[in-house]
């Protein structure tokens, strides 16, 4: 994660395919506009963008100080803010090395994550001998993803009925009994009697002890007019093998018919150092 900032508030960003046009030689090999996947409905004015910028902390205060300090900045070199959105962690906390929170669903998440820092960096942190140009390496690509969650047709569910939609309880808990700090043999269900075979999590990450190679850290919204949903956003060295195959793998989820992902993009975080900027001075 390229961060900066002070005290509690960190301001990152990461960079948009369009900052590439004219030096595609030095872009992210992988970096491209997000694509439409099955069950999108994006808003050209709420996607993409050359610049993304990611402010948090955790007094509200100093985070709208800062973004409008980012803002400022911005407008003074010529810059426009294409779209942005205000998100909340509901019950943040970190149990067994994770960072966990609530989202509108009333489902905890975060359970899939990495407990340590160096299983973070072997998932997310791009290295030598990918094919990506020489100041990528030690950088990460960054997905975001703006879903907007149907809450008031989910809420008519039983909760039985969306813990077998997710695949898991609302606390986190296996619906085979595998305990949560475990990993459940979905192998041993093959007609997903316990885990049904349509759920998140089951299509998510078949395998559970191979979990896909990224890092999720996402927020949730509540826009108004019953406009909520989450931030979707994660971290991965492989767009491919990372985000693009879980996608991929959830067309036809039992989940579908309550999202729609409306906008968000691809963008690469560069690393530490200032290699990065020597790329782009030759676009």
């Amino acid at each position: 994660m390229r961060a900066v900032g002070g005290g509690d508030t960190v301001v990152a960003f990461g960079l948009g395919a369009s900052l590439f046009e004219g030096a595609e030689a030095q872009s992210p090999r992988q970096l491209k506009a997000m694509p439409s996947f099955a069950g999108d409905l994006l808003d050209p004015a709420q996607s993409h963008g050359d610049l993304l910028v990611r402010v948090a902390g955790e007094d509200a205060d100093q985070v709208r100080k800062a973004v409008a300090r980012v803002k400022a900045v911005a407008t003074q070199a010529g810059w426009a803010v294409r779209w942005g959105i205000d998100g909340f962690r509901a019950e943040n906390r970190v149990e067994g090395g994770r960072g966990l929170a609530r989202n509108p669903f009333h489902f905890t998440e975060g359970f899939g994550n990495p407990e340590t820092e160096q299983e973070v960096a072997d998932r997310a942190v791009v290295r030598e001998g990918q094919g990506e140009p020489d100041w990528a390496v030690g950088g990460s690509y960054h997905v975001v993803r703006v879903i907007r969650f149907a809450t008031e047709l989910w809420d008519k569910d039983s909760v039985p009925e969306q813990e077998r939609i997710m695949g898991r309880r609302r606390d986190g808990k296996w619906l085979d009994g595998t305990p949560t700090a475990e990993q459940p043999n979905f192998a041993a269900d093959p007609k997903g009697r316990r885990t049904p075979l349509d759920s998140h999590v089951r299509l998510a990450a078949p395998d559970r002890r191979n979990p896909p190679p990224l890092v999720r850290r996402s927020y949730s919204y509540d826009r108004g007019d019953g406009d909520t949903g989450i931030v979707f956003s994660c971290f991965q060295r492989d767009l491919a093998k990372g985000f693009e195959a879980v996608q991929k793998r959830l067309a036809g989820e039992a989940l579908a018919k309550y999202v729609l992902t409306t906008g968000g993009g691809y963008f690469f975080v560069p690393p530490p150092g200032d290699a990065w900027i020597d790329a782009l001075a030759l676009a």
